[in-house]
Parts: structure tokens; sequence; C-alpha cells
């Protein structure tokens, strides 16, 4: 999913880089047990935890709902060991989904038939599983997610609320297991408001012996809300996500921190994604004839058409979610194909509405371009499809979500070259084909360690776009004809928007419970990744992916697997741990500046000194005399001599000043006659001064003159000047009246 930054106490949205220009004024301009509470009216949020549900009969527990970033590397057969490529399918199969599913687009409803078959990994026996129905999370607003959205004041993506009429909600119908009714009771594994319905326990006739299956008939009915979060419809657009019964994962010994076997099922949250199995789809949609449907998967032969509606078959092993799209209103979908070295031949194929039939193009270049970048650099794309969906005007909720094998993007009417809309398109695009990578095929835990999808994945992006040479252009069509077109690199505005000079959250805390909200995980995670990369290089911080690739993909990964793999393949552990130890487990500050320059004479001095068998004295006019005509000689013997050259030597001290945390450190210090100084600062102290006596005055000093670490609170400190450097004031300043002569113009023009 993607973020925008928004200045109000909403706080993070969509599309980041961009929100953090606009906002920045870089533009200037806005581009119960077996039933469900009846979910008509929203409810009051509850402030009251409710009591711990009874614990299952097999005894096995439920992860810690402060769960975040683990520091112990999983076991070598974790997840059943490395996937070599030789094994009969892609990922070890966990659990396997055969749904029928028919829309009814006037209520906005899915009515749902499900054969679940999940297998027993464990060597225990299960008597109870756990599921998550995440579309109660819309019933009301007393679920988590809302309540979360209630206590911060915050607003979700666009802003977009639900109102009367638009909730949305999943009820259970029947729950079988072999014939046998299945009882079940809602739980809330994160000590959540005894309303909210998200998580339920399937207490199970007959138990799972260990390494064996068992299959769950389970008739449900899904109300898709307004389209919010990820899901939804907007008149006759529906975009289908999270929308069945889903499973939770069964953690083993071994795996993630886990010691003993747990159930990792956390409820629905304001700003945490999804964790699930492995496994295979066999997906049946039932639409009206006139509806286009696109689906995660590959379609399976021509639609059967019966009374009107057409039933699509789409199929796909080796993923851990399924979600489609349906509407009346798309035009004639854009289809091409894509070749890479170890994927197989992809159909991509982009559903958009006529009014963005702008975007189509630009989305379908992207979604290649990310395809060959992502193959070349962390691995080949397994699937043979990609759908990209381009939601209609006024759905923009639906918009930047991701999917196995299928995304959201955005739309616009217009996609003019050199800015913003260009920029935004493209990102947005390339930013959830990447969740396929991270979110898709290393699978981590969104929930409780988001730096290793969205975290990593902005990296990636920004990645991709500076090794392409691509800025980010803030400007509109209009701006841009007025000459106003500035743009900035990637980096740097992923810099801008992330909080450095007091961060809260370490960017492996879990995706819920942070004091500045998720934005971070992107912008933190992004940055302390580029800092890491400018440290190590670049070739063996492509290595080290391309293996973390090889070696977690269709396994889950957490924060230490991903720590271990940089560390054995860089074979630079110290510093990979350093920056797990203050950046992924902590959040340190980093501030390093230069505290002084002097550089300074050294001339002779008054006193007294032996002179043969005698003591003579120097006084001060004797030597100023003395100073005055050497000075006057060595300028009539240097008649061309640079200014701070001279017959005296110069002594020029440097004091560096440490602020947070210590990262290594370059200093260079130039002098007059060109020459320079280059020193490392690596202890762990809170100051140092650097000293030379040299024949030249220095000119400057630098801290971090390659610029690794961008987490740097302030580069504004780094560099100091002998004499006043107006310079960078004054290219400000013109810049600054730039922008308010364009706007005054602009508005005495409109």
């Amino acid at each position: 999913m993607r973020l925008r930054f928004n200045p109000t106490p909403g706080g993070w949205l969509r599309a980041g880089a961009i929100g953090v220009l606009l906002a920045a004024g870089a533009v200037g301009v806005t581009i119960a047990a077996n039933h469900l509470a009846a979910p008509a009216t929203p409810s009051a949020a509850s402030a009251a935890v409710p009591a711990a549900p009874a614990p299952s009969a097999d005894g096995i527990a439920l992860a810690a709902p402060d769960a975040a970033a683990v520091r112990v590397a999983s076991s070598p057969d974790a997840w059943g060991g490395i996937r070599t490529g030789t094994e009969a399918t892609l990922s070890d199969r966990v659990v396997h989904y055969d749904i029928d599913a028919t829309l009814d687009p006037d209520k906005h409803t899915v009515t749902g038939r499900q054969k679940l078959t999940w297998r027993n990994r464990s060597q225990v026996a299960v008597k109870s599983v756990y599921l998550h129905l995440y579309m109660n999370a819309f019933e009301g607003s007393g679920s988590t997610f809302f309540t979360e959205k209630l206590q911060r004041d915050a607003a979700f993506r666009s802003g977009v609320d639900i109102k009367e009429g638009e909730w949305g909600h999943i009820a259970l119908q029947s729950v079988a297991q072999a014939g046998a009714r299945v009882p079940w009771t809602f739980v809330h594994p994160d000590n959540g408001p005894a309303t909210d319905h998200t998580v339920v326990r399937f207490d199970l006739p007959a138990a799972v012996a260990p390494g064996a299956s068992t299959t769950l008939d389970i008739d449900f009915l899904t109300k898709l809300p307004r389209v919010m979060a990820r899901t939804g419809y907007f008149g006759s657009f529906h975009l289908v996500g999270q929308w069945f019964p889903k499973i939770g994962v069964l953690e083993l010994p071994g795996e993630r921190g886990a010691t003993a076997p747990r159930w990792n099922v956390h409820e629905f949250h304001l700003n945490s994604e999804f964790y699930a199995d492995f496994g295979s789809y066999d997906v049946r949609i039932t639409a009206p004839k006139a509806y286009t449907v696109g689906a995660t998967g590959e379609r399976q032969g021509a639609p059967v058409e019966k009374n009107g509606m057409l039933t699509h078959r789409y199929v796909q092993g080796d993923v851990h979610d399924f979600a489609w799209t349906a509407d009346k209103r798309t035009a004639k979908p854009l289809v091409d194909t894509w070749t890479g070295p170890g994927s197989p031949p992809v159909t991509i194929t982009v559903l958009y509405p006529p009014e963005y039939e702008a975007s189509a193009k630009p989305a379908l270049k992207a979604s290649k371009d990310s395809l060959t970048y992502f193959s070349n650099t962390l691995g080949p794309y397994p699937y043979k499809t990609l759908t990209v969906v381009i939601p209609p005007h006024n759905a923009e909720e639906a918009g930047g979500m991701e999917y196995p094998t299928f995304f959201t993007a955005e739309g616009y009417a217009n996609v003019d070259p050199g800015t913003i809309n260009q920029y935004g398109l493209d990102f947005v695009t390339i930013h959830e084909f990447g969740h396929g990578y991270f979110y898709g095929i290393l699978a981590s835990n969104e929930f409780e360690e988001p730096m290793l999808d969205e975290g990593l994945n902005e990296f990636w992006d920004d990645r991709m776009l500076r090794d392409r040479g691509q800025a980010i252009f803030a400007t509109t069509p209009r701006l841009r004809k007025l000459g106003f077109a500035p743009s900035f690199p990637v980096f740097d505005v992923e810099r801008l928007a992330a909080p450095r000079n007091d961060p809260a959250d370490p960017v492996g805390q879990n995706a819920y419970d942070r004091l500045q909200d998720i934005g971070p995980v992107y912008t933190r995670t992004a940055i302390l990744m580029r800092d890491l990369e400018a440290r190590i290089g670049k070739e063996a911080t492509e290595r080290a992916f391309k293996e973390y690739y090889r070696r977690w993909k269709f396994r889950h990964p957490s924060a230490a697997d991903l720590r271990e793999t940089l560390a054995e393949v860089t074979g630079q552990r110290a510093a990979i741990d350093a920056m797990f130890d203050q950046q992924v487990y902590a959040s340190a500050r980093i501030d390093d500046r230069i505290g002084e320059l002097t550089s300074r004479e050294v001339l002779p001095v008054p006193g007294t000194r032996q002179a043969g068998a005698n003591w003579v004295e120097d006084k001060q006019a004797d030597l100023d005399k003395r100073i005055e005509d050497t000075r006057a000689q060595w300028k009539k013997a240097h008649p061309k001599a640079r200014e701070g050259t001279g017959p005296y030597p110069y002594r020029t001290e440097v004091l560096v000043r440490r602020y947070g945390a210590a990262v290594p450190q370059t200093l260079v210090v130039k002098f007059a006659d060109g020459s320079s100084e280059t020193v490392r600062w690596d202890a762990n102290e809170k100051w140092h001064k650097f000293s030379w006596t040299r024949p030249t005055r220095a000119v400057s000093a630098e801290l971090d003159p390659q610029r690794v670490h961008y987490l740097d609170t302030s580069k504004l400190d780094d560099s100091r000047t002998i004499e006043a450097d107006g310079s960078a004031s004054r290219r400000w300043s013109m810049d600054v009246a730039s922008v308010v002569q364009y706007l005054l113009s602009l508005v005495a023009n409109v």
C-alpha cells in the first residue's frame, strides 16, 4: 500500500513522496458466538478491554499483542527449508481454498461457498483453528480499525468516511467439518474492543492430527462497504479484497522467533495489513454479463453463461491471498506480454475506466519496467499473470493496493511528461508491483514487521527510480507552462518526509503501536537502507538482497533473517549489526556536526630564548617588524600566491560534535593551495578535535562528503568555511521569491 502525507491531524495517506512535496509548498496547489452483531448503524467505540478468550483445548497460544521485529534468526528448516526449485510446487502449500462467489452489484454483496482445506504442520493435534474476518472492520465504529481511527483522530488514506447505509461486514452462515457443525467464537488477540469481530475461533468436532489435513465447509455473505481502506464499491465498480474467511498462520518453533507452536492471527488494525500461509486457490466468480472481471491468478477457459450471468474461473497456486474486481464501466482492457530470464511468459492486463484512458499505457509501461528491474535485481518473477486495476474517479480509496499477481494503481485524466501526475502514476505502479515481491513472494508478517514489506519495498522502488535517473517533477501542467518545474532526487524527498530530529518508533516496531504512525516505516526504512548501501556498497547490497530473495522466497522471513543474510553475504557484520541495533530494534537519532573550524598562522611569539651562551628576549614590537619584513619578502618572491598562503605555517583545528548515535564518519578538510586532508571518525565519543600544521590556511571542513548518512538530522551543519559564504542563502532566497512570483502571477491571471 502506498501512503500520502497529509499535514492535517489525519497524518499519512497514500502517495507519500508526492504529498510531501505538495504539503511543503513545492508546487503550491493541491494536486458472540455463531452470529455477527447487526451492522446497520455504527456503534460507539468501546474503550473496554474484553475478557481474554477461553483457551482452546489444545493449549496452543496466540502471538503476543505487542509482537514486533524478531531478534532471533529462524532455523534452517523453517517453513520446510529453502525452496530449491526441484520441489513439485513453488511453496510448501499449507491451505487450499475452493470458493464459489456470486456478486450482487446492486446490493454490493458477495454470496460465498468455500471449502477450506488446511494441513497441520505441527507435532501436536490441533483442536481449534483461528480465522480472519477482515471485512468486519467495516461493520461499525466499534471495530478495532475504527476505534483506533477515532482515538487518533486520524484519516485513512484519502480521508473518505463511511456514511449511513455504506457499512460492510462478513456473516458466517454455516461452518461444518465432515458434516458436523462447527461452533465459533469471536476472540481478541490484541485486546481490542469487545465489539471487534475480525478474528474468530473455530472449535473443531474432530482434532487435526500432526501432519493431517481437514476440510471446512463455510457458507458466508460479504457486504462490501463504500470503497474504503483497500476494498469496497463505488457505483458499479467493485474491488473485492479481504472478502472471504481466511485462516491464520500456525507458526512452529524456529519460525520467526517462535519457541512453541502459536497462532499468528492479529485483529484488523488501522495501519496493519495482512499475513497468511501459502496455498492454492480455485475461485469461481459469478457476475452480470455486462461486467468486466479481473482477479488474482490465471483465467481458466471462457466464462460460462447462465441466466444473464457469467461465471469466471481463476486458479493460482503458491500465493497467500486472492482479490478481484468487477465493473460494467471498464473500457476495453489493455493486454501485453513480458518475458525475462528465469520467468515464465507473463500476460499483463490493465483494467481502467474510460475517464482514465490516458493512464493505461503509462501503467502498462511502468509494470513492464518493474518486471524487468525486480527480476534482474532480486530474482525471477514466478507467475504467469499480472493484473493492474485503475479505479474510477471518486474511488481513490481503492487505488494503491497490492494482492498476489493483482494490484490497483492510480488514475489521472492527463499524464503530461515532467509533471507530478507522471511521477505519481509511475511510482504507485512500481510500488504496488514491488509488493508482489516483498509482501507476495517473500510474504513477511506485515502486522508485526511492516518494515520488511512497506519499508524494503519503498527502498527498492526508490532504488529503481534512482538507477534509471528518474527524478520527481514537482509541478502541474499549468505551472510547467509558466516555467516552474523543479525536480528532486527521490531519496531526497524520502529524507524530507522522514522524522530525523526526534524519531519515536523503531522501524522494526509493529504496524499498529506507533507514536508517529505508519509513515516512518516507509521513509525511515528507505533512508536507513539507502545509508547502509552507501556504506557497504551497491554491489554488495544487491548481492545480499538476491540471496535474501533466493533463501527466503515462499518462507516468511523475519527481521533477524534479513539481518543474518545481509551480514553473511556482505561480510560486513559490524555495519549490519550496528544499523539493526540503532534503527531496526531502536530509534536512534543521527546528528554529527562540525562544531568549530579554525586555521591560524603559527607566528613567532614573545619571550626569552637561549642564543649560544646568552639569553635574549624577543619583544613584541621587534617580532611585529620581523613578521612584516618576512611577509613582504615572501610576497615579492611569490607574486601570484593564493590567499591563505605565506611564509608562516597554519595550525588548523576542527572540532566535531556528536548529539546522537555513533556512526562511522569521514571528515575532509580543504586548504587554500588546493590540497586536502581526509580522516575517519569511527570512535564512539561525543566529540573529537583534529589538528594539522600545514603551509597553507584551511578553507573548509566537511563531514560526510559522500552523503552516506541521510538519516542525519541536518546536513546544513555538516560543513563550515573559514570565510562566510552567502551563496546558499542567496540561492534559496531567489528560489522562494520565484515561487511567490509565479503564484502571484497565477492568482492575478485566474
